[in-house]
C-alpha cells in the first residue's frame, strides 16, 4: 500500500486480521530482568556522558598533539584543534564528521592551491576570489541542511584558513597545504579512533532512545485528543515539539552508516519508521478537525465518544495489546455508517473519523513494530505491516534559497571588508581579521538574528584572548616537559570538552576548545611575543565585530520574517498541488511540510496567533494529502464527476498563492460541497468512498469554521459548471 492510504482511506480487510494475529508474538514486553540491566547499563553513561565527552576528546587531542610532535610537523596544534572540531558525543557522528572534515580539507586545500599563487601579485582581486568562494560553499553548506552539508562550509573557510596567512609566501603554498591537510588527518584519525575505542555512544541506541520519547509522545497526544485532554494551544504545543523532535531523529539516524556496529537492518527500520511518523501528525490533526462536527450532534457524538476513550486508554497502555487492537477495529466497522445521496455532515463526519481511527490503531502498531526492529537489528521486510511506503520514498527537506542566499552574502561581504581593510592600512597580522570573519561567520551563518548572536560570542572571544594570554605569559614559560604540559592543559579543556558535550553550551564550549587550540600554536618549543599577541587578538576582535556589523546590515530582516516566508511556503506547496507543478508524492509532501513545521518550533514566539494553530494543525499538508487522495481514486468516478473537481482545484490553487491568513473565500464553500453531493450521487464503491473522504478531508482542513455540509440535489443541466 502506498502513504496515502494511511492518510485518506484504509478499510479492514481479513489479511489485516491475519496479520494482526501474526504480529502478536512480536509485540510481546521485555522482560523485567532485561529491562532494568538495559536501564542500569544506560543510566550510567547517560548520567556521565558530558564527563566521558570530555576525557575522552582530551586524550584523542593529546594523543594527535603527541604524534605530530613526534613526526615532526610543522604546526601540531592543528592535530588537536581537529579533534575538537570532529568529535561528538557518538561514535557514528564523529566518523561521519572526520569524513565530511577531510573531503571538505581536500577540496579546500585544493582552492588555496589554485587561487593563492595565480592571484598573489593582485590582493585585491585575491581577496575578492576567497570571499566569493567562501560565500557560495556556505551557501550550498546552508541549502543542503544535512550533516554532509558540513563539507561545503569546510571547504569554504579553509581557504581563508589557509590563503590569508600564505599570502607574503606563495611559493610556500602547496609545501603549507599538504602539511596541513596531515595534521587535520591525523586529528581526525585519533578522535574517531579513540571514539570507538573508549566507551563508544552507539547512535544506534541513541535513535531508539529518542524513538521511544517521540512515540510515547504521539501516543499521549493522540489520547488527548480523542478525548480533549489539555487544550487547544497546549496540543499545537506538543504538536510542534514533535515535529522538530521528529527532524532530530532523523539527522541522527543519518550518521547510522558510518557506525561499524550498526547494520543495514537498523538503517532501512528507521527509514520505515520515520516515513510511519511523518502519518502521525496530520492522522492526528484529521481525527480532531473531524470530531468537531460531532459535537453538535448528540446522537453521533455518542457513537464514536465511547470508541475514542476505549481508543485512548489502548494508547495509554502502550499500544501494544494486539487482541484489544482486533476488537476496536472491529468496533469501529460496526459504528461505520453507509454513505448514500442523502448522507448528512454527521454520518460523513463519522464515517471519516472512523477510517482515520482504524489509521491510527494500524500505524501505530506498526510503529512499535519498527522501533523494536530498530533496537533488534531485525530486517523490516520481514515485518507484518500493513503499510508500506516503498523503498523509494524519500523525505524532501524545505530549502529557502533567499535565506541562505542572504546569510552566505552577508559573511563573503565581511570577509572582503576585513581583507580591504588590512590591504588598505599595510596591516600585515590584519590578515587574520578575514581569516577570523570567515570562520566565525561560517558558524553563525544559520542564525536568525546576527547581531545578538554575535554581540554574545563578543564575550567569549574576550574570554579566549584573557586565557590565551594567562597561559602563554603565565603557564607555558614554565612547562619543560609534555607531561606537565598535559596537567597544565588538562583543567581548561576538560571543563570545555564538558560543557561542548551539553546541549546548552555545545556551541560556547566547543568554541573556546577550538579556538583556544589554535591560538595557543603549541609547538616543540616555547615562543612568546607580546607583540603578535596583541596584533592577533586584536585582529580576531575586528574580525568578529566586523563581520557581525556586516551581518546585521545585509540582514535587516529576523526571525518573523523567516517564520513568515515558512508559513507562506505552506500555501505555495498547497498551490502547486492543486496545479499538479509540484511533487505528488504524499511522503515527500509530508516530510517537507513537517520539517518547516519544525523550523517553526524554534521560531513560534514570533509567529502570528492566528496562524499557529493551523500551522501546528498541519492544515495545508492534509489538504495537499487529500487532494493527491482524491486524484488517485477518481479515475473510478465519471466524467462529469472529475470535472467538477478539478475545477474546484484550479479555483484553489491561485487564490492559495496568494493566501496570507485569514479565511478563505466563501463561495469555495460552496464549489467544494456542489463537489460532494456530486460525488454522493456516484455508484458505491471503493473508490468513490475514497474521493468522498479525501474531500471531506479538505473542507475540514480549509474551512474548520463554515457550517455542515447539507445534502444538495443537483440538477443534469449544472453538474459539469
Amino acid at each position: 500500500m502506498r502513504f496515502e492510504r494511511i492518510c485518506n482511506s484504509f478499510a479492514g480487510r481479513r489479511e489485516v486480521m491475519y496479520r494482526t494475529q501474526k504480529r502478536r508474538s512480536l509485540l510481546k514486553q521485555p522482560s523485567a530482568d532485561a529491562t532494568i540491566a538495559m536501564t542500569q547499563t544506560a543510566s550510567f553513561r547517560d548520567r556521565h556522558a558530558a564527563l566521558i565527552f570530555a576525557l575522552r576528546t582530551f586524550a584523542a587531542a593529546i594523543l594527535a598533539f603527541s604524534i605530530a610532535l613526534l613526526l615532526d610537523m610543522p604546526r601540531p596544534y592543528w592535530a588537536m584543534a581537529s579533534v575538537y572540531i570532529t568529535s561528538n558525543l557518538f561514535t557514528g557522528a564523529t566518523n561521519s564528521k572526520a569524513v565530511y572534515r577531510i573531503l571538505g580539507t581536500l577540496i579546500g586545500g585544493a582552492g588555496t592551491i589554485a587561487l593563492v599563487p595565480n592571484l598573489v601579485n593582485a590582493p585585491e582581486l585575491l581577496s575578492l576570489c576567497i570571499a566569493l568562494w567562501v560565500g557560495i560553499c556556505l551557501y550550498l553548506s546552508l541549502i543542503d541542511g544535512t550533516p554532509r552539508s558540513y563539507v561545503f562550509m569546510l571547504a569554504g573557510y579553509t581557504v581563508a584558513l589557509l590563503g590569508f596567512p600564505i599570502v607574503s609566501t606563495p611559493q610556500s603554498a602547496f609545501d603549507i597545504v599538504v602539511s596541513r591537510v596531515q595534521e587535520i588527518t591525523l586529528g581526525i584519525v585519533c578522535a574517531s579512533v579513540v571514539a570507538m575505542l573508549v566507551m563508544p555512544r552507539s547512535v544506534a541506541s541513541a535513535v531508539t532512545a529518542q524513538t521511544d520519547a517521540w512515540l510515547a509522545g504521539a501516543r499521549r497526544l493522540a489520547a488527548d485528543v480523542l478525548t480533549g485532554r489539555r487544550s487547544d494551544q497546549e496540543r499545537d504545543g506538543e504538536r510542534m515539539r514533535l515535529a522538530a523532535a521528529a527532524s532530530e531523529i532523523d539527522q541522527l539516524g543519518r550518521h547510522l552508516g558510518y557506525e561499524a556496529t550498526a547494520s543495514a537492518n537498523t538503517g532501512r527500520a528507521l527509514q520505515r519508521l520515520r516515513q510511519h511518523m511523518l502519518s502521525l501528525l496530520p492522522l492526528l490533526g484529521s481525527i480532531e478537525d473531524r470530531k468537531l462536527p460531532l459535537d453538535w450532534h448528540e446522537e453521533a457524538a455518542a457513537r464514536v465518544a465511547c470508541l475514542c476513550t476505549r481508543t485512548a486508554a489502548w494508547l495509554d497502555a502502550g499500544g501494544r495489546d494486539g487482541q484489544e487492537a482486533s476488537a476496536l477495529r472491529a468496533a469501529l466497522d460496526e459504528i461505520r455508517p453507509v454513505l448514500d445521496v442523502d448522507a448528512d455532515w454527521a454520518d460523513i463526519a463519522i464515517s471519516g473519523l472512523v477510517v482515520r481511527l482504524r489509521n491510527l490503531v494500524d500505524v501505530t502498531q506498526d510503529c512499535q513494530l519498527l522501533r523494536d526492529a530498530i533496537s533488534e537489528g531485525r530486517n523490516p521486510e520481514s515485518l507484518p505491516l500493513v503499510f508500506s511506503h516503498g523503498a523509494a520514498a524519500v523525505a524532501v527537506p524545505h530549502r529557502d534559497h533567499w535565506s541562505a542566499l542572504l546569510a552566505a552574502g552577508s559573511v563573503a561581504l565581511a570577509v572582503l571588508c576585513c581583507s580591504c581593510f588590512s590591504i588598505a592600512t599595510g596591516w600585515s597580522d590584519g590578515v587574520a581579521a578575514p581569516l577570523f570573519a570567515a570562520v566565525v561567520g561560517s558558524f553563525l551563518a544559520g542564525v536568525d538574528d546576527p547581531l545578538p548572536a554575535f554581540r554574545n560570542f563578543y564575550g567569549v572571544f574576550l574570554v579566549v584572548i584573557a586565557v590565551h594570554g594567562i597561559y602563554l605569559f603565565g603557564v607555558l614559560p614554565r612547562i619543560t616537559t609534555l607531561e606537565v604540559l598535559i596537567v597544565a592543559l588538562m583543567p581548561t579543556f576538560l571543563l570545555f570538552g564538558w560543557m561542548a558535550a551539553r546541549p546548552a553550551t555545545a556551541r560556547l564550549g566547543a568554541i573556546l576548545a577550538i579556538y583556544l587550540s589554535v591560538q595557543l600554536a603549541l609547538t616543540e618549543t616555547y615562543s612568546a611575543d607580546f607583540t603578535s599577541y596583541a596584533n592577533s587578538s586584536i585582529a580576531l576582535m575586528l574580525g568578529v565585530a566586523m563581520t557581525g556589523l556586516t551581518c546585521g546590515i545585509v540582514r535587516l530582516v529576523g526571525a518573523d520574517w523567516i517564520a513568515n516566508r515558512l508559513l507562506r511556503s505552506n500555501w505555495t506547496t498547497l498551490a502547486s498541488v492543486a496545479e499538479r507543478t509540484s511533487d505528488q508524492d504524499p511522503f515527500a509532501l509530508a516530510g517537507l511540510m513537517q520539517h518547516r513545521l519544525a523550523l517553526l518550533a524554534a521560531r513560534i514566539t514570533v509567529v502570528p496567533a492566528d496562524a499557529r494553530s493551523g500551522a501546528a494543525n498541519l492544515r495545508q499538508l492534509r489538504t495537499a494529502l487529500n487532494i493527491v487522495g482524491v486524484r488517485r481514486a477518481s479515475p473510478g468516478l465519471s466524467r462529469c464527476t472529475r470535472a467538477a473537481i478539478e475545477a474546484f482545484f484550479a479555483r484553489l490553487a491561485p487564490i492559495c498563492r496568494t493566501h496570507t491568513a485569514g479565511p478563505l473565500p466563501d463561495g469555495l464553500v460552496g464549489q467544494l460541497d456542489s463537489s460532494i453531493a456530486l460525488t454522493l450521487q456516484e455508484p458505491s464503491g471503493e473508490a468513490r468512498d475514497h474521493v468522498l473522504i479525501g474531500l471531506t478531508g479538505v473542507r475540514s482542513g480549509l474551512f474548520p469554521e463554515s457550517p455542515a455540509y447539507q445534502p444538495q440535489q443537483i440538477e443534469p443541466g449544472t453538474i459539469a459548471a
